[in-house]
């Protein structure tokens, strides 16, 4: 019964803060209002028209109803929206890539596994060589699938996980040489850093399409996706960096001294020592910065990559499907929405997991 009530008594205390914060002050009341009559307003609309009047079974466009959204035109372009031009056969490839990642990103998370780390290392490591080959193929009972076929959400998902991988140990790299003693590695890490900070990443893009080729060596070739991946590491290797620069700065030099103290060496000190509290208080915005990546990643348009809103606007150019960009714009915004909410989830439960406040 005490538990009940302690239960009980939780939820209420939740719930009044809430109110309060909603309604503690006029200001606070009035915007409160404004949200809740602005979703009695918008809701009803949104529901009729991609529910109760919307169309989803139907073989083309004439199989759409008037006044309601036709879904019909996702469902017949869903492996566009997926996958790109992969070919159809293959696409087992990417599901089975998506659930092994799936998979090693919920035994990473999962407390009660008892081969976490084991689920961490595979994820960090063993995963991309074999997504990797599953993906591009080109072993036996694997045809090669080039990266120019890639596309639609697939191409999303590959370039983020390609940039955060690479940009967190660059990153980590850059924020120690910012923090150098020695003046000429620092002014290059700065340097380095705000360079790439400086610059717009439409601009970064571009960059990795048209400039990066020139500066590798003769016969050395990148195909676009390459080009790309480079330049959004790169770009954001420089955000990884401040963002875990703030991380080490917060670690207290008496870790340093107690450190040496007890012999360690450079880096003994930082693998043992400082890297975990450092990235353990970073970790909010290194996911912050892979989010904004994430959604980024839909920039890529603009150089000729098609992922999942490039997919959209291409296919609503389509005769028969002209005027349903609305649909596809619903759609790709509720897939970028849950996948950042999962990503957001999945940071604050490492966060409440790592606060010292909560060990025992």
């Amino acid at each position: 019964m005490s538990q009940s009530n302690a239960t009980a008594g939780s939820i209420g205390g939740r719930l009044q803060g809430s109110l309060r914060a909603m309604f503690g002050t006029p200001l606070n009341a009035a915007i409160s209002f404004a949200m809740l009559a602005f979703f009695a307003i918008v809701l009803p609309a949104f529901y009729r028209w991609a529910i109760a009047a919307g169309t989803i079974a139907g073989a083309d466009r004439k199989a759409c109803a008037e006044g309601g959204a036709c879904w019909v035109f996702l469902r017949i372009r869903w492996h566009d929206l997926m996958y790109g031009s992969y070919p159809v056969a293959e696409t087992w490839r990417i599901k089975l890539a998506a659930a092994l990642l799936i998979a090693l990103m919920a035994g990473s998370f999962l407390k009660s596994n008892p081969w976490r780390r084991l689920f961490v290392l595979l994820l960090c490591l063993a995963f991309p060589v074999v997504a990797g080959l599953l993906l591009i193929g080109g072993l036996p009972g694997l045809p090669y699938v080039a990266t120019r076929l890639w596309g639609g959400l697939m191409l999303n998902v590959v370039l983020a996980f390609i940039a955060v991988a690479g940009a967190v140990p660059l990153g980590l790299m850059l924020a120690e040489a910012r923090r150098a003693k020695d003046r000429t590695v620092r002014t290059l890490a700065t340097g380095f850093i705000e360079l790439w900070r400086a610059a717009p990443l439409v601009t970064v893009l571009f960059m990795g399409i048209f400039i990066l080729p020139f500066v590798m060596p003769p016969g050395f070739e990148l195909n676009k996706f390459v080009s790309v991946a480079t330049a959004l590491v790169l770009f954001n290797s420089a955000y990884m960096a401040e963002a875990i620069r703030g991380g080490l700065q917060a670690v207290h030099p008496g870790q340093f001294q107690a450190a040496e103290a007890l012999g360690l060496g450079f880096w003994q000190l930082r693998w043992l020592v400082i890297w975990p509290q450092a990235l353990r208080m970073s970790v909010p915005s290194i996911v912050n910065t892979a989010i904004d990546l994430f959604k980024d990643t839909s920039l890529v348009i603009i150089i000729g990559l098609f992922d999942m809103l490039g997919a959209v606007q291409q296919a609503v150019r389509d005769p028969q499907w002209l005027g349903l960009s609305a649909e596809g714009y619903v759609f790709v915004a509720s897939i970028f929405f849950c996948i950042c909410s999962v990503l957001s989830a999945m940071s604050k439960s490492i966060e409440r997991e790592l606060d010292p406040a909560n060990s025992h």
